[in-house]
């Protein structure tokens, strides 16, 4: 039996593309990558059996138009462009691929972090100018200390390659189900001690309610003086408006973002115009290494469960729908 497919990206990992295809699966691509219009337009148009999400959100009505829908999988693990509610009332499976992208993600944090410490881009942009600016403002970072929010596959690589530089990592992470199997001395109790504590503060962790702007006026405020915040999880994590005050004030040297609460980012943002901010367009799992890896696992979820195998309920994020149709 083959299955119809809506990838709603243009393209999809050649290990994807190519396992849907031995299957005998019909697949769809999306001609605007952003296009959530044209994914509620397909959706209403074409029976499709499930969706590979990528960035695109797809919405309740996207959702409600396709009756023969059973199964959404994220290309990735963040799932704040999907209404996941929406999925659970019509009682269809929202899966993830965790831990395929961990490496590229990781080594993006580590590019955003020694970009912001020695404002890599900001002299870049100077040279681009035909300026000559030779600084002495900038971070070293041997020596301070990195506060990981999240102590996952991602935060995990992060801190390895933190502590080879010579810094000292300490994490908060109460979703963590074996600290032991990491540093437990690491490990802080609350948000509010790691934030007092980190030079360097770097986000690894979903959006829900207890994170959604976690990083606030409050929150950033206990910060020491000229630390530095990287974001490559969600840009919903942070409170924009605080971030930009936070960074006009100097109280933090500088910031690193991979994502921002809208994307694409608007002209008119606030944040196009920080000398002291980086910015890059939600490219942390966008390397051809990443996307095959959760090409290829996004495709054999929704194979296996279209088949009627088991998949793993760690994958699933709206479980209870997994237990009534078992």
């Amino acid at each position: 039996m083959s299955w119809t497919i809506l990838m709603t990206a243009p393209v999809l990992g050649a290990g994807g593309e190519r396992a849907l295809a031995e299957a005998g699966c019909e697949v769809h691509y999306l001609r605007g990558a952003q296009d959530a219009a044209e994914v509620e337009a397909l959706m209403a148009q074409i029976p499709f059996d499930a969706v590979i999400s990528r960035t695109v959100t797809l919405s309740r009505a996207a959702i409600a138009a396709c009756p023969t829908l059973k199964v959404i999988c994220k290309h990735g693990v963040g799932v704040t462009n999907i209404d996941v509610d929406a999925a659970t009332a019509f009682g269809i499976p929202v899966l993830t691929t965790p831990g395929t992208n961990a490496q590229s993600v990781a080594e993006l944090t580590l590019g955003l972090m020694l970009d912001a410490a020695r404002r890599i881009s900001w002299h870049q942009q100077e040279m681009a100018e035909g300026r000559w600016t030779r600084t002495g403002s900038s971070m070293e970072l041997s020596g301070k200390t990195l506060g990981l929010v999240g102590m996952g596959e991602i935060g995990q690589r992060v801190a390895r390659v933190a502590r080879a530089m010579g810094m000292q990592v300490r994490f908060y992470d109460p979703a963590l189900r074996d600290p032991q199997a990491i540093i437990p001395d690491e490990q802080l109790a609350s948000l509010d001690a790691l934030l007092a504590q980190s030079d360097v503060l770097s986000l690894h962790c979903p959006v829900n309610a207890a994170t959604r702007q976690m990083l606030n006026s409050r929150t950033l405020a206990l910060l020491p003086a000229g630390a530095l915040v990287i974001n490559t999880s969600r840009g919903e994590l942070i409170d924009e408006a605080a971030l930009d005050e936070a960074l006009r004030s100097g109280h933090l040297f500088a910031a690193g973002l991979d994502t921002v609460a809208t994307e694409p980012l608007p002209g008119d943002h606030p944040f196009r115009a920080l000398p002291n901010l980086t910015i890059t367009p939600h490219i942390g799992g966008s390397t051809p290494e990443a996307l095959d890896k959760v090409a290829r696992l996004a495709a054999r979820q929704c194979l296996d469960f279209l088949r009627g195998q088991a998949v793993n309920p760690l994958t699933c994020v709206n479980r209870a729908v997994l237990k009534e149709s078992s």
